[in-house]
């Protein structure tokens, strides 16, 4: 099996959750659209002030969306 890398974007301030939760919906497309190995997206609220969203690639497709949507950093996935 493929290592799996989640790609991470950080939002700030005190429209972080709204703005990482419509952040998602937009990864769902490029899933869609892209027709990608993996479908797993989602959104977490870290506190008031900080909320991350994210997307789970295969490590060999990682360069090439990492470049096309541009993560703030990545880390590897252990669901």
């Amino acid at each position: 099996m493929n290592r799996q890398i989640k790609l991470i974007w950080d939002f700030r301030g005190p429209a972080a959750l709204k703005t990482a939760e419509h952040h998602v919906k937009h990864l769902n497309e490029f899933i869609a659209i892209e027709k990608t190995a993996l479908n797993i997206t989602g959104f977490k609220a870290l506190n008031d002030m900080y909320s991350i969203a994210f997307m789970v690639v295969e490590e060999k497709e990682m360069i090439s969306i990492r470049d096309i949507l541009k993560p703030h950093r990545g880390e590897v996935y252990t669901p």
